[in-house]
């Protein structure tokens, strides 16, 4: 008993703070779209958060006061006003995974009323749909293109700490050497990621592209060798063979869904991904490389260098946790302290270096 009036109490303040936040994110949306289905959602959350509040009176407990988290509410915004909508959409969807993956364990884990069990079953199919139409939204706004400006910025960051670090050691009293390297090093590195990631998306939608060319003259040539593929395709994925023998069947005359089946398309634009991956490692390089050009030394520069890299490490790991769906503090630990203990291990190796060619002295 104490455990289901524990987390229903949860689930009531999740959701009255859930409704809070779309009305709140509607105020502010310009999206036309996106602001009627944030204004929808809250209706839906407050629906659900009076399902929970009735919940917990049946069981003659006091419904407690929710306090909406004002800073939730002002991190939202942010991140909408810096990164767009599709990254609002991402953050959302983690929340609403979060929440259906906590509604099954407790339809499944607890005596409840038949009622009570079409109810949540009910919440459930919501949180489901809430979560299609913030996927739809991610591929509307572009994240994928968020993503590369997020990680273009950790190459950035990650690579020219170590590169300033091992070169702090080596240049110890002459700080804007160590600033001017690393800034060479970061321009050639953002042309060589900008580059890669044009490459990369190019090469994928031209191989795409092939394969599409491929089905079509296969579909008209031989539609049953077009027809066996899905089939080979369909009972890869683990589908009975007889499921897929009518599946095929039946799409063996619909060439474009047939092709649309077989060969996965992404809309990503290559110039605009090789942009936000070249800019954002060009941002990553402005954090450990500004304080060699203001410090007297470079023994001076480094502490400054590492806690602004360490920082913006930190944001950065935050926000490819929004928008990969896991978990935050791991993700920023994980990625403060490799980024970190990468550039100790320069360090050492510069100073190793440094002894073994006695650079400084040259």
């Amino acid at each position: 008993m104490e455990d289901i009036v524990k987390l229903a109490r949860q689930f009531y303040e999740d959701e009255y703070s859930d409704s809070v936040l779309y009305a709140q994110l509607a105020r502010t949306e310009q999206d036309e779209k996106l602001r009627e289905e944030f204004l929808r959602l809250s209706h839906i959350e407050s629906k659900h958060a009076k399902f929970w509040h009735d919940f917990l009176l049946r069981r003659g407990v006091e419904v407690p006061k929710v306090k909406v988290g004002k800073m939730k509410l002002f991190a939202v915004k942010t991140l909408r006003r810096i990164l767009g909508p599709g990254a609002v959409a991402s953050l959302l969807e983690m929340g609403e995974n979060s929440a259906i993956q906590k509604y099954f364990k407790f339809l499944t884990g607890y005596e409840l009323g038949k009622d009570e069990k079409e109810e949540i079953s009910k919440v459930i199919l919501d949180e489901l749909e809430h979560e299609r139409f913030f996927y739809e939204s991610k591929k509307r706004f572009h994240v994928e293109n968020i993503r590369d400006f997020v990680l273009g910025m950790n190459d950035g960051l990650v690579e020219i700490l170590g590169a300033v670090t091992g070169l702090s050691a080596v240049y110890m009293y002459n700080p804007r050497i160590v600033g001017i390297s690393g800034l060479i090093v970061g321009v050639a590195g953002a042309l060589s990621m900008a580059i890669g990631s044009f490459i990369s998306v190019r090469s994928q939608r031209q191989v795409n592209e092939s394969l599409k060319q491929r089905m079509e003259v296969l579909f008209r040539v031989s539609p049953e060798r077009a027809k066996d593929e899905l089939m080979g395709k369909l009972l890869e994925s683990g589908m009975p063979k007889e499921i897929a023998e009518e599946a095929a069947e039946k799409l063996s005359t619909k060439e474009e869904a047939l092709i649309k089946l077989l060969i996965h398309e992404e809309d990503e634009n290559e110039i605009r991904a090789a942009l936000y991956t070249g800019l954002a490692y060009l941002m990553g390089v402005a954090f450990p490389v500004l304080p060699y050009f203001i410090a007297t030394s470079s023994l001076r520069a480094l502490p400054f260098s590492v806690l602004l890299a360490g920082t913006a490490l930190a944001v950065v790991a935050t926000m490819i946790s929004i928008l990969s769906g896991i978990s935050i503090r791991k993700k920023v630990f994980e990625m403060v302290s490799t980024g970190l203990g990468a550039a100790f291990v320069s360090y050492l190796f510069g100073r190793l270096m440094e002894a073994i060619f006695n650079i400084s002295a040259i």
